[in-house]
């Protein structure tokens, strides 16, 4: 197996949290565009990266937005309030560090609780060690975006990183991308914008593109650590197949076809029945008269926490299974 992990080491760390997009996209153009036929960006910031076939047109979609947490409110302090962009746990960023789109460095803390689990977010601050209002806006403003800053990790097994979700499904897509040949399909790959607070940018991507089959690139839970809630999904037990989550209940011929294509080639695979959640799929499949759609999902613990956790073999076979599924003639 050749894991680029250097690739995915990079991926993890640009700043890209939703609506803020504009250095990941950069980085992604960078990456493919020796790679692909044609590179669009729509007007809500989505990369549509074409390569160019007789077969059905399908849509392949990971997303580039990150979950993050937006500045409400500068006390007299210096001190800042913020709301969260997309899943964020309190639980999850207790004590830990934030890095703003300028460098500007924080650490998010609490006002004492009596009562621990009733803990909100707006219980919480930032503290960026500074001692006035005044300094605190020489470095941020009302507005501004910050995002969990943790380091990439790796052993012989797995990657322990932040922002997985979904920065391995544009890697699984950028390595895609460089391994297709002659494709038998017209490829539409979407690095997708907002994902994070509501599929918003597979949505307008699907209506521009109009695909025939739909595929999303996303992370999925896991149910293999102590006392987890029962799914039967595993790290390093192969590629997730997605049946359902609370977006979408995959198109039959999509599930199918990559169950037989994992099958025939011998790649490692599991179902994913997901009770919660949903990914960009589940825009996609909706669009217009519909699309028969269908997901690759990569096993992950301790999704949206500071540190998520990935086996690099199901990364791997989950590259091998969409370059099979892309290959394939329907």
């Amino acid at each position: 197996m050749n894991f680029n992990s250097e690739l995915l080491k990079d991926l993890v760390k640009v700043y890209g949290p939703s609506s803020k997009e504009n250095l990941i996209r950069q980085f992604i153009i960078e990456e493919i565009k020796e790679f692909v036929d044609d590179i669009v960006i729509d007007p809500l910031g989505n990369l549509i990266a074409h390569i160019k076939g007789d077969g059905k047109k399908i849509m392949i979609s990971s997303h580039m937005d990150q979950i993050g947490m937006m500045v409400t409110d500068i006390d007299e302090e210096g001190f800042l309030r913020f709301t969260n962009i997309g899943g964020i746990s309190p639980y999850n960023i207790i004590s830990q560090r934030v890095i703003f789109e300028n460098g500007t460095i924080g650490v998010i803390s609490h006002e004492p609780m009596k009562d621990m689990s009733k803990i909100k977010l707006e219980n919480m601050y930032i503290d960026l060690g500074v001692f006035s209002k005044k300094e605190a806006e020489e470095k941020v403003k009302v507005g501004d975006i910050c995002i969990y800053h943790s380091q990439f990790n790796e052993n012989d097994n797995v990657i322990f990183a932040p922002y997985l979700d979904d920065r391995v499904g544009c890697f699984i897509a950028i390595e895609t991308i460089k391994k297709l040949k002659s494709p038998t399909n017209d490829l539409y790959f979407v690095f997708s914008v907002q994902e994070e607070v509501g599929l918003r940018g597979a949505k307008t991507a699907a209506y521009s593109i109009d695909p025939d089959i739909g595929i999303a690139l996303d992370v999925t839970s896991n149910g293999d650590t102590p006392k987890a809630k029962r799914f039967a999904i595993s790290l390093n037990k192969g590629a997730a197949i997605k049946v359902k989550d609370n977006s979408i209940i995959c198109h039959p011929l999509i599930k199918e076809t990559l169950v037989d294509l994992a099958k025939k080639n011998k790649i490692p695979y599991q179902m994913e029945v997901l009770e919660f959640g949903g990914t960009d799929v589940g825009a996609i499949h909706i669009n217009k008269e519909g699309v028969p759609s269908g997901a690759i999902s990569i096993p992950t613990r301790y999704i949206h926490s500071v540190i998520e956790m990935a086996s690099k073999n199901d990364i791997y076979n989950c590259i091998i299974l969409l370059n099979e599924f892309l290959m394939n003639k329907f």
